[in-house]
């Protein structure tokens, strides 16, 4: 009886442990929009210019999905899509491609990178 109980024990424990964990997902060609302007830009992501998420940095970024929602980054996330706005000469459309899960209602971007223009 005792090691029956451990079994359920551990088996519960294991069940837990999966269902907390984060599971990856992937964004292919998304528009890239600071966290401030996310808003105002709703209705076309692609028009909102680098210059202006640069100027925004400070509020973070995160990605319009397909459906339309917007998906904020955490702070790693945020430091990565800054140094790829700073890194391209792109002046709108600013499409990327990310890798991540959402923790704590924020994606933590496992990668990302822009997408190819075409």
């Amino acid at each position: 009886m005792q090691q029956s109980k451990r079994i359920v024990v551990l088996a519960l424990g294991l069940l837990l442990a999966l269902a907390g964990t984060a599971w990856a997902e992937s964004w292919t060609n998304v528009s890239l929009v600071d966290v401030n302007c996310s808003t105002k830009v709703k209705a076309d992501p692609d028009s909102h210019p680098r210059s202006c998420a640069l100027k925004c940095a400070s509020s973070g970024y995160g990605i319009f999905t397909a459906d339309g929602n917007y998906v904020k980054f955490d702070a790693e996330g945020s430091k990565q899509a800054l140094e790829l706005l700073k890194a391209s000469d792109q002046a709108d459309h600013l499409r990327v491609n990310v890798t991540g899960a959402m923790v704590d209602g924020a994606l933590k971007v496992e990668s990302i990178a822009m997408a190819s223009a075409g």
